[in-house]
């Protein structure tokens, strides 16, 4: 397990729900503490990886970073609204912090790029 990845990953499905990391690791269960442990390198049960990938609405193996075969990855409907690919929170993430002329081109470029399709 890549530490970095899965943290980083935690945080970005917390920020496209709107809500803080810490927050997500008590709601879910797993304690306020779960991301400085793993951080520190301690291995947590899958049972705790799993509680809180239920509660961010995601798999482990998003979370984790994995990247499992079209053929075996379970695919479950996102609410509506909602993307479960991480790169669609990660683009918002990064879209965030563009000013507004920014934002502008990012979507320029965004719909060229679909109707290249």
């Amino acid at each position: 397990m890549d530490k970095d990845i899965f943290v980083q990953n935690v945080k970005i499905f917390c920020k496209s729900k709107g809500i803080p990391p810490t927050v997500a690791c008590q709601e879910s269960g797993v304690g306020g503490s779960f991301l400085s442990d793993v951080k520190r390198g301690r291995t947590p049960s899958v049972e705790k990886f799993q509680m809180l990938a239920q509660y961010l609405g995601t798999t482990t193996s998003e979370l984790l970073g994995e990247q499992p075969d079209a053929e075996k990855k379970e695919l479950t409907p996102a609410k509506e609204g909602e993307s479960r690919d991480p790169l669609d929170a990660r683009i918002m993430n990064l879209a965030s912090s563009l000013s507004p002329a920014q934002k502008k081109a990012l979507i320029e470029k965004m719909e060229f790029l679909i109707s290249m399709q």
